[in-house]
């Protein structure tokens, strides 16, 4: 048989990153790592070719080729996926859908002719043996976790790794926390499941030998969900593999804000060459953080936990949530000034939405508030329910938060002072790349000559160059983010 994966594109929002990628001359952030590792689970006699819709167009001749297109696709590429799916229908190509999109909203996909979802390790198996068998059923699913050290290495030679910036790995799944807003648990499940060291070098060993070099992502929704692993095997595994390889890859997750009260786990983290961490903050507002169940968060400084995290050598990006019931008008002012205290670069707020299946959902559900399904876009002004506070108040609080906060002014002023405060351990292995190179100089053009904020760039520019000469690349790198977020932003406001 011939398969076509498809990779629906996302719309052009914070997280795509769109506007900046153009200046390292890059297509996406990441290749789709979990149609990779479906396509290593199918029987090696079938054709297989990828198409992600975030770096290639996919054509007619595509879809006839294929026997079968299996798509996967998060919520907010649903718009790109039902137009993959009626081009599918049109020529009369049977289609296999999962991912969370599907597994969430499956009685919306009456005409996929094959929804495998949940894992694809527990289900998938069982579909390919039922279609190799003419007998295959509309719809696979289960309630069983997968065993994920039994998941095979994903199959990095169906694409292109010039298209993208990063590579990206999954060491575990499942969170070991119950934010109410959040459907990772849902979807995977609060025990955090883990690889072992072997899987782990394994999927390093594979990139290294395709010759990639640089980023790599650790996909995890919290990477230290088991922390005891990680300090007694994984990081100080990835340490010596690192230091066997010279240092090829440094590396990025999401944890959860209590990473600062393990000096241990930071320390190994930064000699293991992990250099940002994204962090779910949400809100200043405790009563918020209590609404939303996320105990991590409440009871503690969170602006000295970050600020601990980032002097451990480690950059702070931050997730944060206006809209929860417990928030006021204040919210937007204190949150901006929250943002320019902690000297948070990358800070995504997005509206408070109700993933399905979520407590929150099932909340807003009970109480008669709800009006639609989440798009999978909390920022683009779309809210799926009756928020406590007036909508339009929300919606323009919401809009002077985004403007301040990457307003030049604040933005660069926010910049310099992480930069001041920031003192790497880790000397990272220059890499020489045409690419950077190339962004620096249309760095110097697009914001530094024509650009707005030129002012602010040089100051940064000259500042960094003689003040903090290490940090000259990160500098131009958060004006590129800059660069990216104010362009969504004058988009969206």
């Amino acid at each position: 048989m011939n398969i076509l994966l498809v990779y629906p594109s996302y719309p052009d929002t914070f997280w795509s990153f769109r506007h900046a990628l153009k200046f390292i001359s890059k297509k996406a952030s990441f290749p789709p790592l979990g149609l990779l590792t479906v396509a290593s689970m199918l029987p090696n006699g079938w054709g297989k070719k990828l198409i992600d819709m975030n770096t290639t167009d996919i054509k007619e001749k595509d879809i006839i080729w294929a026997d079968y297109v299996f798509i996967s696709a998060m919520s907010i590429q649903s718009e790109s996926a039902n137009l993959v799916i009626q081009k599918c229908k049109k020529l009369n190509t049977k289609i296999v859908a999962g991912g969370p999109l599907f597994t969430s909203s499956s009685e919306y996909y009456d005409i996929v002719d094959y929804l495998v979802l949940n894992e694809a390790e527990v289900t998938l198996p069982r579909f390919l043996e039922d279609l190799q068998e003419g007998k295959a059923v509309h719809k696979y699913t289960s309630k069983e976790w997968a065993d994920i050290t039994t998941t095979p290495l994903p199959l990095w030679e169906l694409v292109n790794l010039k298209d993208y910036a990063s590579m990206n790995i999954q060491y575990s799944r499942g969170c070991p926390y119950d934010c109410d807003f959040c459907d990772i648990t849902v979807l995977y499940g609060r025990y955090p499941r883990t690889k072992t060291v072997e899987n782990v070098i394994a999927e390093l060993e594979v990139l290294y030998s395709i010759g990639w070099r640089g980023p790599v992502f650790f996909v995890d929704d919290n990477f230290i969900g088991n922390r005891g692993k990680l300090k007694k095997e994984i990081l100080p595994a990835i340490i010596e593999w690192n230091a066997l390889k010279k240092n090829p890859f440094y590396y990025n997750t999401e944890a959860s804000i209590n990473l600062a009260d393990d000096e241990e786990l930071m320390n190994l983290m930064v000699e293991a060459g992990f250099e940002t961490v994204f962090i779910g903050i949400e809100s200043p507002n405790e009563a918020s953080l209590s609404e939303c169940n996320k105990t991590q968060n409440i009871k503690r400084n969170l602006i000295s936990s970050i600020k601990k995290i980032q002097k451990f050598g480690l950059e702070v990006q931050g997730g944060f949530i206006v809209g929860f019931d417990s928030d006021s008008p204040a919210i937007f002012e204190m949150l901006s000034n929250f943002i320019q205290e902690s000297g948070i670069i990358t800070a995504m707020v997005g509206l408070l939405n109700a993933p399905k299946e979520t407590k929150l959902y099932k909340r807003l559900q009970n109480e008669g508030r709800l009006l639609k399904d989440f798009t999978g876009n909390n920022t683009d002004f779309s809210i799926n329910f009756i928020p406590q506070m007036k909508l339009e108040t929300l919606i323009d609080g919401y809009k002077k938060v985004l403007i301040t906060i990457y307003d030049p002014k604040y933005f660069y002023e926010r910049v310099m002072q992480f930069l001041k405060e920031f003192e790497p351990t880790q000397k990272k292995v220059f890499h020489l790349n045409p690419n950077y190179i190339a962004a620096l100089f249309k760095s110097i053009l697009k914001l530094g000559i024509i650009g707005k904020e030129r002012v602010y760039y040089w100051k940064l520019f000259f500042w960094t160059l003689f003040r903090k000469p290490k940090l000259f690349s990160l500098a131009i790198l958060f004006a590129i983010y800059g660069f990216h977020f104010r362009k969504i932003s004058n988009n969206y406001c």
